[in-house]
């Protein structure tokens, strides 16, 4: 869990937060990690049952499962919610299984875009929280399981979230020393202690350079699309820190 504090809007293509951005270390790794936990129920029948515990929806037939979560200072509510588990089961099952329990819950599937093969689906929805997206495929004998939901309320009043029909990208300096990011013809400069500035981006695929002195360049490309918002980070020892998804 990255923690982040941020302050109003200014109406420049390069937005700078009010307040500078916190970052605590321990929680990063909570918010990166996924929980193993194996858990096999007997395969005579083809139903899947729900997991009441789950947060999001999630069968209790399952051979790995892991939640990931976004949160920011300030902001009780996850900004972004990520399951994935490999669950022991046909793909067509597990399609009939989310389409239930995503319904229960008030889940509207969009057709635009649907895509649902033999091997693969891949869903958007609209939830009651904000867009989220179902992705299936089959892996060996079992089915992946990829489910994102992302709370638009929680991502304004964060003030991360995109224009409508671009992206954000929030980049943030918090080593002892200037970085730079070099990214669609642009160089942005943060000092340290500065604080984060977000970049509105049409959708696309962009490489980027983050530079630090003293310290090789971080070279890397990420894919955005319409709504997606990404952090990138310079630590406190001046590497550039992965690429996280915040919204």
């Amino acid at each position: 869990m990255r923690t982040v504090g941020l302050g109003a809007k200014t109406p420049a293509r390069w937005r700078a937060f009010a307040c500078g951005l916190v970052f605590l270390a321990c929680c990063m790794l909570a918010a990166t990690a996924s929980d193993w936990v194996p858990y096999l129920s007997p395969l005579f029948s083809s139903a899947l049952a729900p997991d009441p515990d789950a947060k999001l929806p999630a069968p209790t037939r399952y051979s790995f499962r892991g939640i990931h979560t976004t949160m920011m200072l300030g902001i009780e509510a996850p900004l972004r919610i990520e399951l994935e588990a490999t669950v022991p089961a046909e793909l067509r099952d597990v399609l009939a299984f989310y389409r239930t329990e995503l319904g229960k819950l008030g889940w509207q599937e969009k057709t635009d875009g649907a895509v649902v093969a033999a091997d693969h689906v891949q869903l958007a929805f609209i939830s009651p929280l904000g867009p989220a997206m179902l992705e299936l495929g089959r892996k060996d004998s079992s089915t992946s399981v990829n489910l994102v939901q992302r709370n638009q309320d929680a991502a304004t009043r964060a003030n991360v979230m995109p224009e409508p029909g671009q992206a954000m990208l929030v980049f943030s300096n918090i080593s002892e020393t200037e970085a730079v990011l070099e990214i669609n013809e642009r160089t942005i400069k943060r000092a340290t202690g500065a604080h984060a500035v977000a970049l509105d981006l049409p959708p696309g695929r962009y490489s980027y350079q983050l530079s630090v002195p003293g310290h090789p360049a971080t070279t890397n490309i990420l894919n955005f699309t319409a709504g997606d918002t990404w952090e990138l980070t310079v630590g406190r020892d001046g590497d550039a820190w992965s690429p996280l998804q915040l919204y």
